[in-house]
């Protein structure tokens, strides 16, 4: 278990860190690039929806690793399809709106999203290469 506490502490770590960084650029780029553009989601809402999926699906694939089951493949690939499901979810409001322009919202949305999921990824084939 104190693996697990310090998988976990690194992550959450790098996590605000990647997540201050990504929001730092994001914030700037819309700011010189996109201040005519009215969006649905501010950007706060889609980090944090970000950040948490990250980390509770982290958390969950490192404690499952920790308490001894070593094929989290399945799992893996299952919380990815309800990250999936929960980002549309998330984005039905947007989807079922009659907003506008729908589509600067998307990639908004979905850059963050690809980039979240590559650090996760990363991060936990990091900790499953170690011995």
């Amino acid at each position: 278990m104190e693996e697990f506490k310090k998988r976990q502490g690194i992550f959450l770590l790098q996590l605000i860190a990647v997540t201050a960084i990504l929001y730092g650029i994001h914030s700037y780029l819309l700011y010189h690039f996109a201040k005519e553009i009215t969006f649905f989601f501010p950007v706060w809402q889609i980090y944090a929806f970000h950040v948490v999926i990250t980390l509770l699906f982290y958390s969950i694939i490192n404690y499952r690793y920790s308490t001894g089951k070593k094929e989290i493949f399945n799992l893996f690939m299952i919380l990815t399809f309800l990250k999936m499901v929960l980002a549309i979810l998330f984005l039905l409001p947007l989807l079922l709106s009659d907003f506008e322009n729908k589509q600067p919202d998307v990639f908004n949305f979905f850059i963050p999203y690809f980039l979240f999921l590559f650090f996760e990824v990363f991060s936990i084939t990091r900790f499953l290469q170690r011995p």
